[in-house]
């Protein structure tokens, strides 16, 4: 009675506001309607693909080096600069775009994985009447629209829900969240509800039971963002950009304009990163779409310059996909310290982030473990008691650097909004800053309408809306049923490759090797539990791919999901790309460690190195340290204080058990601290005192140590698959 009661109430508050912006919903369901033609001008406005198939990076460079004058050149291979290049292309300019790194290597492949409008920006647009705010989220909904649409393989509808844990807060908060379903207007996703107490828990049973009033589901979009980026410069190329990655542009170049006597930016002096070659690429345009780095480029142009960005560091973690149901986030609206937190399924892991900090830029941002107890600790809020949340089942942890645009004295980076600025300096650099991923579209439409008013090109309007990505054209929500029978895949894998590539998942599953056994006929897997197959970094390297990190991170998204996991894929995928690519035997060991190095550091290996170490100070009961001194001299025999994969090897032999030796120096490098090919006793004890702690999980050490002192007696199958690998 008393939630019936709570919901009439939020109608009474909320229906005089609401009947003030009726008019505003009424005239934006007509725009959205008109515009649902508009985007279907728009596509076909564009000029046909030039390819199916897009050239070479060789070809790529040499059509760089050999072009006289671009007429758009695109510095930053992100979101943005990929859509500008797509929006230009699409509209007849010859165009080109230079990245130093991989596509998406920065920002664009480490957010929230969220396609949303923001709500807490509509919450601060209501709360302090700004219109601003308020047309940046109006905006970004109806680019989510728009993005859920072009590219319905990489992205989906997903329901988020906003627990209540007080009376008065759920007339608040659905309040809050008509409003913005209301400002979508017709290009709203689902309705949003209310869930009664009994109902929310049925829905997300791992959710803190006590002091729950209710919830509110509301709908954003999710999508895969790595390759949507990706998507992106694809398409761009198809139509005909000139699109490089490991590109990097060393200067700008100028020429004197005859006319008015002023310098004018008139290209870029660039490297290729690969083979260190050197050469100009002239432009009449120039567009720095370099997001964190936006004034470094700036600083090219005039050395006195002032910034215009100030970076802010998100950190996110991923977990196992039990802490979170299937198909449903949760926000945290109000975390202890203001900031807002989301916990939500991903590849069937679960996500939960983000933090909001200042930071200085850089290309390798690291996460700090101040940021990841962080978020463990606001999770646990929001989680039953029943489900133990521990620091050991963090898989994976990544930062990314949000470009904000401030003033350069503001400190506040949380009460920055990310809305873009176009601006064209003296010499005509066009620079695009700020801004946020749902709204990369508009913001390229308004670079390059910006650069087209300001250089004189001569070019139509955008024809980006509507416009399809690259895998989008054929795609359907069955399209992996085909995949299944045509080329005998496992349905998993075949559910990813739809949903990675879309109509083209046909061009990797014809290069899939046949496995050898009865079921599935072809698709070898990189590592066990996930679908990711061979074939994918064969098909990698045809996306200019050109790094061992390029396919764990971004053409395929094992770094992000686990670390433990990616390592283990490394060989392979270095074996693969040597012989695509013909690597030395010294280039392949290079790639091999400059891979490590970067799950180490970016990906949040080194924490687990840490939390381990950390455990230095062992905190186990006397009668535990006997016992698992016991289970360590069944493999010391010799009492050396330590063991070797010789050792393991002569326990597993003593009761029939075979593990190859490659499995096993990946278990004990797990837990070896100093890299010394061996396992210590302190060593030991001080992973048995982590796993206690909940700082470590899923240590298949311990578990092969503990089943293999049971087996001596019982005889029974050790096993060796990962149990969740945990940092």
């Amino acid at each position: 009675m008393a939630f019936q009661k709570a919901v009439k109430g939020a109608a009474l508050i909320g229906g005089g506001a609401i009947a003030t912006v009726f008019g505003l919903s009424q005239f934006s369901q007509y725009r959205n309607q008109h515009g649902t033609f508009v985007h279907v001008q728009a596509a076909e406005g564009a000029a046909a693909p030039l390819k199916d198939h897009f050239p070479t990076r060789e070809q790529q460079i040499q059509r760089l080096k050999t072009t006289s004058e671009f007429d758009v050149l695109i510095i930053g291979g992100g979101a943005t600069g990929c859509g500008c290049a797509l929006d230009a292309v699409t509209r007849g300019l010859k165009t080109a775009l230079l990245e130093r790194d991989d596509f998406s290597s920065g920002t664009s492949s480490r957010s929230t994985k969220l396609i949303h409008g923001g709500v807490r920006y509509l919450q601060k647009a209501i709360m302090n009447l700004d219109l601003e705010q308020y047309r940046m989220v109006k905006e970004a909904l109806e680019e989510r629209a728009n993005l859920l649409e072009i590219a319905p393989h990489l992205s989906a509808p997903l329901p988020i829900m906003l627990p209540v844990y007080k009376w008065w807060q759920l007339p608040y908060y659905w309040f809050g969240i008509k409003l913005y379903d209301l400002v979508a207007g017709s290009q709203c996703l689902k309705s949003s509800y209310v869930l009664s107490k009994s109902r929310a828990l049925e829905l997300f049973p791992m959710l803190r039971k006590d002091d729950l009033v209710g919830a509110i589901v509301y709908y954003d979009g999710q999508h895969n963002d790595a390759r949507m980026n990706l998507a992106i410069a694809l398409t761009a190329a198809r139509y005909g950009a000139a699109m490089a990655n490991y590109a990097e542009v060393l200067r700008l170049l100028k020429s004197r304009d005859p006319a008015s006597g002023k310098e004018r930016v008139c290209g870029v002096r660039c490297r290729d990163v690969l083979t260190g070659q050197e050469f100009d690429v002239k432009a009449k345009c120039v567009i720095n779409a370099t997001g964190p780095f936006t004034d470094s480029v700036r600083k090219m142009d005039d050395e006195e310059v002032p910034n215009i960005c100030q970076p802010s560091a998100g950190v996110h973690i991923v977990m196992p996909g039990y802490y979170s149901p299937d198909n449903m986030g949760l926000l945290d609206p109000a975390t202890s310290d203001g900031r807002v937190i989301f916990f939500l399924p991903w590849e069937k892991m679960t996500i939960a982030g983000t933090t909001d900090s200042p930071t200085d830029v850089t290309s390798h941002p690291i996460p700090t473990e101040e940021d990841i107890n962080f978020i463990l600790n606001e999770v646990r809020n929001y989680l039953s008691v029943d489900v133990e949340v521990r620091r050991g089942d963090v898989l994976a942890a990544w930062s990314g650097i949000r470009p904000l645009v401030t003033d350069p004295s503001s400190k506040d980076t949380q009460s920055i909004s990310r809305n873009h600025v176009v601006n064209i300096s003296r010499s005509g650099l066009v620079t695009i800053a700020g801004g946020k991923w749902t709204t990369y579209r508009a913001m390229a439409q308004d670079t390059i309408d910006a650069a087209i008013r300001a250089h004189g090109l001569k070019a139509g309007s955008s024809k980006t809306i509507g416009l399809q990505l690259q895998g989008a054209e054929d795609w359907s929500p069955t399209l992996y049923i085909r995949l299944v029978q045509d080329y005998g895949l496992e349905s998993e894998v075949a559910q990813h490759l739809a949903s990675t590539y879309g109509d083209k998942a046909f061009e990797v599953a014809k290069i899939a090797q046949v496995t050898g056994k009865r079921w599935p006929i072809v698709g070898k897997r990189l590592v066990s539990e996930f679908p990711y197959i061979e074939a994918e970094v064969v098909y990698g390297v045809k996306e200019y791919a050109r790094t061992a990190v390029d396919i764990i991170s971004r053409r395929t998204r094992l770094a992000f999901l686990n670390v433990q996991a990616a390592e283990e894929a490394l060989p392979r995928i270095v074996e693969i790309m040597g012989k695509e690519l013909n690597w030395s035997e010294q280039k392949k060991k290079e790639e091999l460690e400059a891979a490590k190095r970067f799950l180490y550091f970016e990906m949040g290996y080194k924490v687990k190195s840490d939390q381990l170490a950390d455990s230095s100070e062992i905190s186990l009961l006397p009668s535990d340290i006997e016992r698992y001194k016991k289970r360590f001299h069944m493999f010391d025999k010799e009492k050396k204080g330590f063991i070797t994969i010789l050792d393991v090897q002569r326990v597993l032999e003593s009761i029939s058990v075979q593990i190859d030796e490659n499995t096993l120096h990946d278990i004990l490098n797990e837990v070896d601290l100093n890299k010394n090919g061996q396992v210590e006793l302190n060593e030991f004890l001080q992973l048995m005192s982590a796993i206690q702690k909940g700082h470590v999980s899923g240590s298949r050490l311990a578990v092969l140590m503990k089943t293999a002192e049971e087996n001596l007696r019982q005889r029974a199958v050790i096993p060796v698959d990962r149990s969740g690998g945990g940092l």
